[in-house]
This record gives structure tokens, sequence and C-alpha cells, in this order.
């Protein structure tokens, strides 16, 4: 089911990129400039990405301090992760960028915006799903945190932590495929 539900995720945010690719193709596209926040938000979420694989092996291993240790730095870079991308978005959205406007560079600056250029909004909605996205992984990596430190008598089954991990996974690589989009796109 999670496969399922991972799939028309998918599906949502190629049909979103394509939007965006076809209506810039219309004209009176805004192009931006991404801000470094977002290389290195990216970095984050994959170091992240390597720390919840070693985790769910050190809890298949019964290595279970190593465990405690990698799914905490996990929840750690999740949460910077989640930091990094506001405050990219807070950039974009109150700091001033040269407008350049189908390859031409205009003689005035603007922030990117919602309720300007459509680029903006396009930018702004994609960003927003993927990040209502990162809010289901975060919450999802709070439980197996909290789960992981409890006191109470513990199983072994590794059946939920895999589920958010290959979640977690997925995250990721949706947010590495935007990036590169965006990055491309700019």
């Amino acid at each position: 089911m999670m496969w399922l539900a991972m799939g028309s995720m998918a599906m949502a945010f190629a049909g979103l990129t394509s939007g965006y690719m076809v209506r810039m193709a219309q004209g009176n596209w805004r192009f931006f400039t991404l801000p470094l926040t977002f290389t290195y938000s990216t970095v984050i979420i994959v170091i992240s990405s390597v720390t919840m694989a070693m985790g769910v092996s050190a809890f298949k291993k019964r290595e279970m301090a190593k465990f405690k240790t990698l799914i905490t730095v996990t929840l750690a870079l999740g949460l910077l992760f989640g930091l990094c991308q506001y405050m990219g978005f807070y950039q974009l959205y109150h700091e001033v960028q040269q407008v350049r406007i189908n390859g031409q560079v205009l003689k005035e600056s603007q922030t990117v915006r919602l309720d300007g250029n459509p680029s903006g909004s396009f930018l702004f909605v994609i960003a927003g799903l993927h990040l209502f996205h990162l809010l289901g992984g975060i919450i999802a990596l709070f439980i197996v945190f909290f789960r992981a430190f409890r006191t109470r008598i513990k199983t072994y089954n590794a059946t939920g932590l895999e589920i958010v991990a290959t979640y977690w996974h997925f995250v990721d690589i949706l947010w590495v495929y935007l990036f590169v989009f965006f990055l491309a796109n700019q």
C-alpha cells in the first residue's frame, strides 16, 4: 500500500514539474536563482538518508546503542533540513533578485513571490507539497525515536522501522529530484 502511495506522490510531482515546463515554454517566465542554503539542505538530507540506512542495519544486528545514536542523528538532520528549507524559502520570498524574464535581464529587482510571476507560484506550490511530505517523515522519525528510547519491553520487529526508512528515502529522493529540476531551470 505504501508503494502505491509513493507512486501516486511521485506522479503528482512529475505532473507539477511537467506543468512547470509547459508553462515556462509559453513565455513571460521569470527565472530566479536558488539560494545556496538549498545546496546545504540537499547535502543534509542525503546524509540523513545514509544515517537512516545505517540505523536500520544496526537495529537488525541488535546494536541498540548504535541504533539509538543513528536514529537521533537522522531526526536531528531531518529537523536541520527543515530549518534550511525554511531559511532558503525565506530568502527567496524576502530578498530581492534581479528579474530575468525569458532570458532578458530587466532593470528592476524583486523578490520571488506567490502573487507575482507564475514561476514563483509553481515553486511555492511544489515546495509546499514537499513540505507536507517532509512533515510526515519527521513525525514518523519522532515516533521511531521515542520508541527507541522507551523503557518498556521492546519487540525487535524491523517492519515498522523499514517502512519509515523507505518513506524517508523517498522524501530524500524527491527533494534531490526537485533540487536538480529547479537548478536546471533557473
